[in-house]
């Protein structure tokens, strides 16, 4: 009786950390949700104690009859010499050794128990813990939608243009789109404009998904940028196709110890999905990450840096093998990438905590799937956030500034 109550409180446990997630995006009313199942999880809690401690008696009890069953059989043989009663006492012993074994059984049984009961209690008191904190958070009533700043424009340095001072939520209409499409916009103290195109945080967001999935995007957009996302292949194409002004992809890294970094290219450009998203772009503008989109001598080939360019190469995804490889680069590593064979940057790959990662947790194939950067750091260090997005050449330098190795483009 006891294991199947501690399975029952075991799964309501469960299924109440892993509503936190979802019952509202805006964490309310997290706390009376809690509250409505506690009186149940108490419940449940209370009757496996009852248990414990009914098996508890049951076993001293056996013990003490173990003991006079011990005591039985060595004065039997004491007694009387008889073959038969030297026979009894034998049988009897092994019904005590018998007993014993249960008995043990019985006790790890009930220590396994007692500990998943104290871990149950801990799980409890750290669910109301953070009950306590969210009814704090939560005194104004649920909001169950964000806020979507008002201006919009083609892109994000079309809405800075208009006045848009703060980084958020907008809705932009690029010239070949054909309907307005949501997008987080980072406007900086010198009103650029930045459109982002990916946000890598904290490994909240699995980038293992299909073509279709990378095609119209994936993850949560939030005002306060502390979510994770691909904004979409199709998205940004309409953003870079047809562009009057060339287009700078910034990408900007940051490893585990803080550290950040920059590569900026120029030119940037997705084709139509009637070619597979193929990246294009003019050259490497400048940084301090380096160039890893123009591949890396890994040492194991002589056209190793050929095979990881990233010039020119077609969007590939685990069901949709576009790659020079032989096999699947997209399938073993896990994500949509512009895979050569395969590659020496991957901001799409799989998210390791602390960073340090090795060919065994990599998996079934074993080979680099981390998020990676190679001409920073090497191919066995997964970076911790990456940030993709886009803005016109002319914004780039602002304000007389130099930015990162980068010179002004006055004139353009």
């Amino acid at each position: 009786m006891a294991p199947s109550v501690v399975h029952a409180a075991v799964g309501l446990l469960f299924l109440l950390a892993s509503a936190h997630g979802k019952y509202c995006p805006t964490t309310c009313g997290v706390a009376d949700y809690l509250f409505r199942y506690l009186p149940d999880i108490d419940r449940d809690l209370t009757y496996m104690e009852n248990d414990l401690e009914h098996i508890a008696n049951m076993t001293v009890d056996t013990e003490e009859k173990v003991v006079i069953m011990k005591d039985s059989a060595t004065a039997a043989q004491k007694s009387s010499p008889s073959e038969n009663y030297i026979k009894k006492s034998a049988n009897m012993l092994e019904d005590v050794i018998r007993y014993e074994k249960t008995i043990f059984a019985q006790e790890k049984q009930i220590f396994d128990l007692q500990n998943i009961l104290a871990s149950n209690q801990r799980r409890m008191a750290e669910l109301e813990t953070m009950s306590n904190q969210l009814k704090m958070k939560c005194q104004e009533p649920c909001q169950d939608s964000v806020v979507i700043q008002p201006t919009t424009g083609t892109d994000c340095q079309d809405v800075a243009n208009k006045g848009a001072t703060t980084s958020g939520l907008y809705y932009i209409k690029p010239a070949a789109a054909p309907e307005p499409f949501l997008v987080y916009c980072e406007i900086d103290e010198y009103r650029r404009g930045f459109t982002v195109i990916q946000r890598r945080r904290d490994g909240s967001v699995d980038f293992n998904k299909n073509w279709v999935q990378y095609k119209n995007g994936f993850g949560y957009l939030s005002p306060d940028d502390t979510t994770e996302f691909w904004l979409g292949n199709e998205k940004i194409h309409w953003l870079t196709v047809g562009a009057t002004i060339p287009t700078v992809l910034r990408i900007d890294l940051v490893d585990w110890q803080g550290n950040k970094k920059h590569a900026d290219y120029n030119m940037f450009a997705l084709s139509p999905e009637i070619d597979m998203f193929r990246l294009t772009y003019g050259f490497y503008l400048g940084g301090d990450a380096g160039d890893a989109f123009a591949g890396f001598d890994f040492g194991d080939d002589p056209s190793d840096k050929f095979y990881t360019m990233h010039n020119g190469q077609q969007f590939s995804t685990p069901d949709k093998d576009n790659d020079k490889y032989d096999g699947n680069c997209a399938q073993q590593d896990g994500s949509g990438w512009w895979m050569n064979r395969c590659h020496a940057a991957h901001l799409n790959g799989k998210y390791y905590q602390g960073g340090r990662y090795t060919a065994k947790d990599a998996g079934e194939y074993g080979f680099d799937n981390g998020i990676i950067w190679v001409t920073w750091h090497d191919r066995w260090y997964s970076l911790k956030e990456t940030t993709m997005k886009l803005i016109p050449l002319t914004r780039l330098a602002a304000e007389g500034t130099q930015q990162g190795g980068m010179k002004q483009f006055g004139g353009l």
